[in-house]
């Protein structure tokens, strides 16, 4: 009961953060998206009551992914409406939960670090560059929009660019007010007392905004315009309340256009899920390790509720898990408050989020995305070598030029690129010593795993040596050598005599001098591998 208490001083403010970033992001998604408002509501209720008591993470938070926007916006029109559309939910919940139980989730761990880090930082400079327009005051693209070509027709830049044109003096003046409140808090108060870290700065903030927003209302030049705050939906009474819900139609099951889009779902949603567990796991102070297949079931199960009552699909969210970090949440009990807050308050005071300004919540989440991508990690891993900066950076500009997935896809590719050079350069190691009765002495170690990758490597080598030379080929530290190898070697045997270069094979049972045995020895070596 201690340690409950004790956490839930870090958890609760913590979950207050991650409420104020989660609610515009759900609206948003839900309007890039093309569905109903309420729909991203429910799915970030659902994400962090349900998800978050069922997950094995600590400090991962779920809810409507902007990764799913696009799927879901194309998804809803093929399939005629967005009760059947919500089928499609229900079904890739169910696959989720097959890839649970058949342990898909080890899939996470073959993610290069330099690609992981790539995606955290790409994330939070994305952030930054969609939080400038909502900052002054310019709200045409919906919050949660996430890829470079935009819903409204810009891109992200001439989307900033654009927005210069429109600042609204209100918004920017509260934005910069917000962002001094956040900045003060974090570096200044909070070192002070520890009401000061209890009492949120987001909070702060916020309630700053909503006072703001009431004494400029009547301001000709300062007053915030509506569509310049956050829009839940305010329902007249508890009927009009639960006509927001929507239900599925189980009508089109059959529908094979149905199946593919679950699958979709079901396969983009675990695989930002993955990516995500395996980043927050990196950032966890605690070094806290998730069990990747109970948070498939766990998404697996939140997303068939989300899909019954009207919610739209559920990944774990890298934007509010850094958040929850960020703000000291320790126990996934910061995810489950955050949910029955997100609950709480569109039902009992809707109207009062609604004096929200979206330029103050831009500012927390600028705070979030520099958190994220701070300049100092750009040195750290260019510090680390060309194999980890490479796909680290090409991760980076995916993200921002194209969109999560595209930029992850392009890290991974370049990173696997890296290794198989790796590989070929490292397939061996030479050791030339001077003439020795005319003679050049060579000695060619090979590594522990030699595989197809090298044998570009190792023919060249091979076909390079010049005539009369001494070859000593050691093959004692070799646990593995590929076929194409062995035969790659079998023909320089034969080749050998015609160059005049004497060869001994250094192997674990002793020295073989003789090439007819050298190919007897490679034969039983390919039996044994």
């Amino acid at each position: 009961m201690t340690n409950f208490v004790s956490n839930l001083k870090n958890d609760l403010p913590a979950s207050i953060v991650v409420f104020f970033v989660a609610l515009p992001l759900c609206l948003g998604i839900a309007l890039a998206s093309g569905a109903p408002l309420f729909s991203g509501l429910i799915a970030g209720i659902i994400g962090g009551i349900v998800v978050g008591g069922l997950s094995g993470s600590k400090i991962g938070v779920s809810g409507p992914a902007a990764g799913l926007a696009a799927i879901v916006l194309t998804a809803i029109g093929t399939l005629g409406g967005y009760e059947k559309f919500l089928v499609a939910v229900v079904l890739g919940g169910i696959i989720q939960i097959l890839f649970g139980v058949l342990k898909a989730g080890v899939i996470g761990y073959y993610f290069p670090s330099s690609v992981i880090k790539g995606m955290l930082t790409g994330i939070g400079i994305i952030i930054i560059l969609k939080q400038i327009p909502h900052f002054f005051g310019y709200d045409a693209n919906p919050e949660g929009d996430f890829a470079f070509f935009q819903v409204d027709g810009e891109n992200t830049f001439s989307e900033i660019f654009k927005s210069l044109n429109y600042i609204r003096p209100g918004s920017a003046l509260i934005g910069i007010i917000g962002l001094g409140i956040l900045l003060f808090w974090d570096k200044v108060l909070s070192k002070k007392a520890k009401i000061f870290q209890v009492i949120q700065g987001p909070l702060v903030a916020v309630v700053v905004g909503i006072i703001f927003y009431n004494l400029t209302a009547s301001h000709d030049l300062l007053n915030i315009a509506k569509t310049h705050l956050v829009s839940v939906p305010v329902p007249e009474d508890t009927s009009s309340f639960l006509a927001q819900f929507s239900f599925p139609d189980f009508s089109v099951i059959t529908s094979p256009d149905v199946w593919v889009v679950a699958f979709t779902i079901a396969l983009v949603a675990s695989l930002e899920t993955l990516l995500c567990v395996e980043a927050t796991d990196k950032l966890d102070p605690n070094k806290n390790v998730t069990p990747t297949n109970r948070e498939l079931l766990a998404q697996g199960a939140g997303n068939i509720i989300s899909g019954m009552i009207g919610g739209l699909p559920i990944t774990q969210v890298i934007v509010r898990s850094s958040a929850n970090i960020q703000s000291g949440g320790r126990t996934k009990f910061s995810a489950i408050i955050h949910g029955f807050l997100l609950l709480i308050s569109v039902v009992i005071i809707p109207t009062l989020l609604n004096m929200i300004p979206l330029s103050v919540l831009a500012a927390v989440l600028l705070i979030v995305g520099y958190k994220l991508a701070k300049p100092a990690l750009f040195l750290k891993m260019y510090k680390l070598g060309w194999k980890q900066f490479i796909p680290f950076v090409v991760t980076v500009l995916g993200i921002v030029f194209i969109d999560l997935l595209y930029g992850i896809g392009l890290g991974l590719a370049v990173g696997i690129v890296v290794i198989l050079i790796k590989s070929y350069q490292n397939s061996h190691f030479l050791h030339i010593e001077d003439k020795s009765n005319g003679k050049h002495k060579i000695k060619m170690t090979l590594a522990e795993e030699v595989t197809f990758f090298n044998k570009g490597a190792i023919l060249k080598e091979l076909d390079s040596l010049p005539n009369d030379t001494y070859l000593d080929l050691d093959v004692r530290k070799t646990r593995y050598l590929d076929n194409d190898i062995i035969e790659i070697l079998e023909d320089f045997a034969f080749k050998a005599k015609e160059k005049s270069i004497d060869i001994k094979l250094i192997s674990e049972r002793g020295i073989i001098e003789n090439p007819d045995s050298f190919i007897e020895f490679f034969k039983l070596r390919t039996k044994t591998a």
